[in-house]
This record gives C-alpha cells, structure tokens and sequence, in this order.
C-alpha cells in the first residue's frame, strides 16, 4: 500500500515507519509544523523535525515538513481560548486530531494515498461491516479518547499499527531496531502548547483579574486567584491555598469566584450524572432502535481508567450518563467519550454541558 506516515519525532510514530518499512509498504513521511513562527506552540519543532529526518534518512524515505499555522490557530488555538473565557474545559488535543491531523492534512496530502498512518495506540475493528475506532491492546496508554471526534471517513483512511502492542514491546522494537530515537521520552505537552507553560498562554491572551477563593461548605473567603480562566473543575494543584488538598468544585464566572473544597474524600469534587450533548457517533449510532438506558463505558478525561454506566438518551444529541461509581471532577466543556460495555468498540464523544460551546 502506498502510504502517508504522520511522525512525530517521538518514539512511537518511529516504531511504526520501522513496522510498515518491513512489510513492504510505500511510505512517505509528513511532519505538522502548527505552531505559529514565534514563541507560541511551536518550540521544540526544529528538534523533532531533526530527529524525523535521521528517521527518514535510516529507511531511506521521502519526509515533508508541511505547515498548517493558521489553519491550527483558527480551528485549535481560537476554540480552546473561546472555551476557557466562557468557564469551561477545553479538549485541544481532540479538537487537533479532528480539524488538523485527519482534517486539513487529509485534505490536502493524505487523500493522495491509500491510507494515513499514525503512531496513536488505537485499534479498528469491523462489526457486520462497518468500521469502528476500538481500544488498544495496553489500556494505559490508550488513546481512542483523543479520537473520539473524528467522522468516519477520516476513521476509514486512517491505520494504527502499534495499537496491538503495549509500551514496553514499543520500546523493545525501538532500541532492537537502533533507532535514533529508542531512548527519547515521550512527549508530555498539550497538542497546541509543547512545552510552552499553559499558565502563560492563557495569561498571554486573556490576561489577569484577581478573584475570591471561597470554601464553599462554609462561604469563607480563604485566598484569591488570578482569574477563573486559570482553573478548571476538579483541579488540586496551583490554588496556592495552605491545609490543603483543596479542589476547585464550582466557578462563578459572573463575579470571578472559584469555589473550594477541602479533603481528599470530599463528596463536592464527585458526582454520578453527567449530562452531555452535541453527542457525536464516529460510525452511527449503535442504540437508533433501543428505547431504554443502555450499558457503556465511558471517561470524561485521559485516563486508563474506563468507568461503567446507563446511557440515556433525552432526545436529540442530549444525552445523561449515570455512572455507577462516583466520579470525579466533571467539567463542562471536556468531552465524554463513549465505548461499549466491555470497553472495547469507542461509539464517539460528547459535550459535558453547563452551557453551549461552538467548536
């Protein structure tokens, strides 16, 4: 097959130019430059665009470093400041994957070729003939939750060649195989951010307003902060508040309050009902002629962890999700994401509501 290889210059993308090299595929490697040419999201390219071209240079293969600046500022970077300002949680990482990686790129480069590899760990899976976005063999690692918001064309182009291995037989191949790379740590930076301090982005852009920190059981003021746009719901760390763990359980943006909870057991920092909407099916709905509540998986952020729940449809794209266990730091804005019940097939994602969001 001839195809089109989305690298990184991390690990993983590499060790899938090595798998598909060896089964005689045709490749040609493609590096995103997103960042805008300033100090903004796009610092450590010149080193990642080093180490793809000793990847490219070790098979002896073709690499294009091709640019979507603006095309991720006004899909990516606009979306996530939007989201922030209006209290809620952005998900960038999902939101690049759907516009930048598998939209434009598709768009302009990837449709050329039979198929779009990516070093995601993400399986497919094919139920009475149709595709679905499936789980990965090392649940840790997992990423069908930064995916659950592409259609299911770009679904249908797209591959995942270390999906059904775990980390450790990734690393294996990499230092067997020597390539430049075997030893590099993996990439811990937002998708829109690198190593850029988020705290300083959004600083950047919307600035600082000093607010009150309220114990909200009590209605005490204990602290302040800099803005409610630098807190999000379930957060522990960075309050600055002695005596803790404190966590952000409540926001009111009208007047620039967080409120806060003490304790590592605190009931104000869980729930059990999620209400969603916008809800988006990768490959249809999987439930158009059941009635009832139905059981699924779901998270409502990264984690290996895959909760049980009901999912009940309210009508349209709303929907309620009634977790079995206590969740923990449900913010609107971030998206759950939906699988069945054995958490193996990923049905799609929607939006934790608390208001409507354009995306």
């Amino acid at each position: 097959m001839k195809i089109a290889v989305l690298i990184s210059g991390g690990v993983d993308s590499a060790v899938v130019v090595h798998k598909l090299k060896e089964e005689g595929h045709e490749l040609t490697l493609f590096y995103i430059r997103i960042g805008m040419d300033t100090d903004e999201g796009d610092c450590s390219a010149e080193e990642d665009i080093e180490m793809c071209t000793a990847i490219a240079h070790k098979y002896g293969l073709p690499l294009e470093v091709v640019s979507l600046h603006q095309e991720y500022w006004d899909n990516v970077m606009e979306y996530a400041l939007r989201t922030v300002k209006a209290g809620l949680t952005p998900n960038p990482d999902m939101m690049c994957n759907k516009m930048i990686k598998f939209g434009y790129f598709e768009q302009r480069w990837g449709k050329g070729f039979d198929k779009t590899a990516t070093g995601h760990y993400a399986t497919t899976d094919t139920v009475d003939g149709k595709i679905y976005l499936a789980t990965a063999i090392d649940r840790v690692k997992d990423q069908t939750d930064f995916l659950a918001q592409i259609s299911y064309d770009q679904l249908s182009h797209l591959m995942f060649p270390i999906g059904s291995l775990p980390k450790s037989e990734v690393r294996r191949i990499a230092v067997e195989s020597k390539l430049p790379n075997a030893f590099r740590k993996d990439s811990q930076g937002i998708c829109f951010l690198g190593k850029i301090n988020y705290n300083d982005f959004i600083r950047r852009h919307l600035g600082e307003k000093k607010g009150n920190i309220i114990e909200i059981e009590t209605g005490r003021k204990i602290g302040e902060h800099k803005g409610y746009w630098f807190h999000t719901i379930g957060q522990r760390k960075g309050l600055g508040l002695s005596g803790g763990p404190w966590y952000v359980v409540k926001k009111n943006i009208a007047d620039n309050t967080i409120y806060v909870s003490n304790g590592y057991d605190t009931d104000k920092q869980y729930g059990k009902t999620i209400h969603i909407d916008e809800m988006h099916f990768i490959s249809g709905n999987p439930w158009v002629d059941v009635s009832g509540p139905v059981d699924i998986m779901f998270k409502n952020r990264h984690t290996p962890e895959f909760m049980k729940a009901k999912l009940v449809h309210l009508g349209g794209l709303e929907y309620v999700i009634e977790s079995e266990n206590k969740v923990q730091g449900i913010a609107p804005g971030q998206f759950a994401v939906i699988y069945d019940a054995e958490g193996h097939l990923c049905y799609g994602s929607g939006v934790i509501t608390g208001q409507k969001i354009d995306k």
